[in-house]
Formats: C-alpha cells, sequence, structure tokens
C-alpha cells in the first residue's frame, strides 16, 4: 500500500535572530479566547526551549537536537533504552564486510509528500559528508552511501566502523528530501522531513511552529502541533510552566524547581557532564603546568552540592554515572605534569546562560582560580552567541555542559570529536599525539567490552593532558503540566515529543 502524498505545504521563514523578547509578548495569556480554546481541543502542545536555534536550524550542527527533540527530523537508526540501535527509517541492517552495512529502509514518506528511496537516502547522506563543519558523528569517518534496489542502501566507511549503526543515529545523520538541499550545500529542514512533526515556520531565535505530518509511517500524532519557544532564561521557563503559558519547559533550574508542585516536576538521569574545558592551544594554558595548577584548584564537590543542590553528582570523567559501565572500569590518569604558580596570570573564563546553573558553576570557578593565584575575567552569554568565539579559541577556559553519548550514542565519538587534533568540538583545542593514538585504538575496536576498555584508556590519557576538568554529571529537571502525557524523557536528550505526546 502506498504512502498518500500531499504538497509542501509553508516553507520555513528564517529571520535575522532576534534578542528574545519579554515573556508577556511570548505567549497567549491563560485567560485570553484563542488559549481557552486550545486547551479545549486538546490539540497543540506548548513547549518551551532553552537553546534558541545557533545556525538557522540546519541539521548538521548543535541545532540537529533542537529538530530531533521536537519530533522533525530521524536518521536510519535510533537508540534504544540501551543505548543500542534500533529501527528508523532503516528497519533491519546487516554487516557485509568490515567496511560495508546494507540498511533495509521502511515504507516512509518525505513530509513534501515524496517517498524516501535508497536514492534518496544515499543523496542526504553525501550531503551530510559533505557539509562544513563536518557533523561531529562523523568526526575521523568518510563513509559513501549508494542505492541498492528497490528499498535497500549500502554504506561504505573508508575504514571498519564496528558502530555504524549507532554512528547513524545522530540527529546530525537525519535523512531528509531532496528538496531541502541547495546549490551551496545548505539543508533546510522545513517540510523536508520524515518525522511526525513538519516545520512550518520559525521566527528567528525566538519561536517555532510545527504541525502534524500526517503521513508519518508510525502513525498520526495525537497533538496536532507544537508551538516551541525559546527562552533563553530559566527562570523564565519556569514561571511560563507554572502559570499556565506552556505544557512543558525543559531545563528547569535546580534553583526554581521547589518552585513547582512536585507533580509537574520529572528528574532524569543523564549522560551530560559539566567540565572546564582548557584552551590547550593558545594563551594561558597553553601551558600544560598552568592547566594542572587549574586542575588542582577547582573542588568539584562544592559544586554538586551547593551549584546543584543535589540534583548532581561530582564529575569523575568525561563519562558519569548515567554510563553504568564506565565505573567499574575508570583508570587513574598518570603522568600528568606538576602544578604549576599561577602568578596573577590573566584568563577569559567564559560559559552560557541557557542552562541557569552554569553561571553560578562560573563564578565559583572564579573564585577557585583566583585564589590559586589567577587574574580571571568572566563572560557569560546566550550560547549561540558564544560557541563561534569558543570554537576559534578567543576563550582561555569555557565551562560546557555536554552530552557524551548525543552524537551517536558510541563512547569514543565524544572523544574523537571533542579532543582530538582533527575534532569537529574540540572547544578545549588539544591536539596531543598520545591522545589521538588512544582514541584512534578504540575506534578500532570492534568487541563492545574492549570498545568500552579502549574508550576508559582514551579518557584517562584526555585526562592527563587537564585541557578538561570534570565538574559535575548533570541530572534534568524538565517542568511537565498536569495535562501532559506521553512525554519522552530521553537520557540521552534526543527526544522530548513523540506520537503519543499530548495534552
Amino acid at each position: 500500500m502506498r504512502l498518500l502524498r500531499r504538497p509542501r505545504r509553508l516553507a520555513v521563514l528564517l529571520l535575522t535572530p532576534l534578542l528574545i523578547p519579554p515573556l508577556a509578548g511570548c505567549f497567549a495569556s491563560a485567560g485570553d479566547g484563542a488559549g481557552r480554546a486550545d486547551a479545549v481541543a486538546g490539540s497543540r502542545l506548548r513547549v518551551a526551549l532553552a537553546f534558541p536555534p545557533a545556525e538557522n536550524l540546519s541539521p548538521y550542527g548543535a541545532d540537529a537536537t533542537i529538530l530531533s527533540r521536537l519530533g522533525v527530523t530521524e536518521g536510519l537508526t535510533a537508540l534504544d533504552a540501551n543505548g543500542g540501535a534500533a529501527p528508523a527509517l532503516a528497519v533491519s541492517w546487516r554487516r557485509e564486510n568490515d567496511r560495508t552495512w546494507l540498511f533495509t529502509l521502511r515504507e516512509a514518506a518525505f513530509q513534501d509528500g515524496g517517498d524516501v528511496t535508497p536514492a534518496a537516502v544515499a543523496a542526504s547522506l553525501a550531503h551530510a559528508t559533505g557539509a562544513r563543519p563536518a557533523p561531529a558523528a562523523l568526526s575521523g569517518v568518510t563513509l559513501t552511501a549508494e542505492a541498492d534496489g528497490a528499498n535497500a542502501v549500502r554504506v561504505t566507511t573508508d575504514a571498519p566502523d564496528p558502530v555504524l549503526p549507532l554512528r547513524l543515529s545522530s540527529p546530525s545523520l537525519a535523512i531528509l528530501s531532496p528538496k531541502a538541499y541547495d546549490t551551496k550545500g545548505a539543508a533546510d529542514p522545513a517540510g523536508t522531513a520524515t518525522g511526525p512533526f513538519e516545520l512550518t515556520a520559525v521566527e528567528g531565535s525566538t519561536s517555532a511552529r510545527l504541525d502534524r505530518f500526517d503521513d508519518y509511517w508510525g502513525g498520526r500524532a495525537q497533538a496536532s502541533g507544537v508551538d516551541a519557544r525559546f527562552i533563553a532564561d530559566g527562570t523564565a521557563r519556569a514561571n511560563a510552566l507554572r502559570t499556565g503559558q506552556v505544557d512543558v519547559a525543559e531545563a528547569i533550574p535546580v534553583a526554581q524547581a521547589a518552585t513547582l508542585d512536585a507533580d509537574t516536576r520529572r528528574e532524569t538521569a543523564t549522560t551530560r557532564t559539566t567540565s572546564l574545558l582548557l584552551n590547550a592551544r593558545s594563551g594561558a594554558f597553553e601551558d600544560p603546568s598552568l592547566r594542572a595548577a587549574a586542575r588542582a584548584a577547582v573542588d568539584t564537590s562544592v559544586l554538586a552540592k551547593n551549584v546543584y543542590e543535589g540534583h548532581a553528582d561530582a564529575g569523575t570523567g568525561v563519562y558519569g554515572p548515567a554510563v553504568t559501565w564506565a565505573a567499574g572500569k575508570r583508570l587513574a590518569p598518570t603522568g600528568a605534569k606538576r602544578p604549576g604558580k599561577p602568578a596573577g596570570t590573566s584568563l577569559t573564563l567564559a560559559t552560557y546562560d541557557n542552562r541557569p546553573e552554569l553561571p553560578e558553576v562560573a563564578q565559583v570557578l572564579k573564585q577557585q582560580l583566583e585564589k590559586a593565584g589567577f587574574t580571571v575575567k568572566l563572560t557569560v552569554g546566550e550560547y549561540s552567541r558564544l560557541e563561534s568565539d569558543a570554537l576559534a579559541g578567543k576563550f582561555d577556559a569555557f565551562v560546557l555542559a555536554r552530552n557524551t553519548l548525543v552524537d551517536t550514542g558510541d563512547p569514543v565519538a565524544v572523544l574523537a570529536g571533542d579532543y582530538t587534533c582533527a575534532g569537529g568540538y574540540n572547544l578545549a583545542r588539544l591536539c596531543d599525539k598520545t591522545v589521538d593514538a588512544a582514541v584512534a585504538r578504540a575506534e578500532r575496536s570492534t568487541d563492545t567490552a574492549r570498545r568500552q576498555d579502549a574508550a576508559i584508556a582514551a579518557e584517562a590519557a584526555i585526562l592527563r593532558t587537564d585541557a578538561v576538568v570534570p565538574l559535575v554529571h548533570q541530572r534534568v529537571i524538565t517542568g511537565v503540566g498536569p495535562q501532559v502525557s506521553g512525554l519522552l524523557l530521553d537520557p540521552y536528550e534526543r527526544a522530548l515529543v513523540g506520537t503519543g505526546t499530548r495534552r
């Protein structure tokens, strides 16, 4: 049976990013006519997200997770509850040899009415491999894809890649229709994805409208659409939920959790680690002895207990407690430099306020570093306004909350993307031959247990450089209105709204 087709409806309106307006201007009040009608209909879901688009909702960078969390995009595979690869647009797969995999596609449609064909999937993956900067999921990997018959795609990598099905679950490798791509390689996900909700309008960095995609292969979503608002201020997100202006508010600040009724709070253990990243390529922390001095100055227990009020665990490594296999395998880093004397060395420490605890974390770190003898200038801003400067090395230190399994679900991927010379998200700007060799060994490991062991050895090599100081391992608090059901509280933070989500 062929899926029904329908024309693409409304192209996304990508406007010049705007400052987020006052809260009262973002939402209809709970008492106005539109709000009452929507509540009675129970159809559209109102969601407050913490991170405004940083790259005009490009599927290849950090915005890819926004698209997957809102149910817009999908890849060939997804992650199951145990972190394994599960079917998505591919219903099954098999490994033909050490470099080649064959993925069998399910019958599905793009939101512009076209069928998801092997040729379209192969072209979409080709566009992702050609994107610059490359998606983090493809760090250190070169792949090619070609159609195979009427319902399969053959994917070949330049070197053996035992976790390719996991890699293809990355939100940055979502499959889009041929109409998504322009001649310059940019990708527009509006009306060209395959998920249960279609992106129909974006108002800069302020809001987005999504409508239900009725031809979704997994069945019609229970909500007729999603009205998403991007609210960087955590207190404003909590207030919007408490006053009934939104139905779901992600990343509720620890300080605001107690202001919400207990039945509207959901706490989820995640694979997110907050770390202090030290610029190892230029500036003060090019000197490894000063990186060691910074590491020695940090007291992580203060952060977990006081800043996070017990809603986080003190940092132990790149991987936290939610990565359950890591604790029993962890190795103590050896060979680190002895701490030097800061002697008033000046440095710039930066972080962002989309996650409201981070400015307070940075303030505590500033005090600890100054006590150790550094002179510290603190910069705080919205993530989208800081990312390019951080990647360019304009800060000496950066406080980042990073989901260690978000890119692929493979524990090695975050190490390759964040800490190797060729890493696409290397905010620490680390380039160390020993680290690169350790990560390469981990990437070559095919057996699951051996790959985990190799990842832990690479983690120890990274920690030895003191380019990263793990601070805390987070639990995320989501505000959920009492009328909402079916929300996806995903420890990998890739999913939030699905076909069963409704109010």
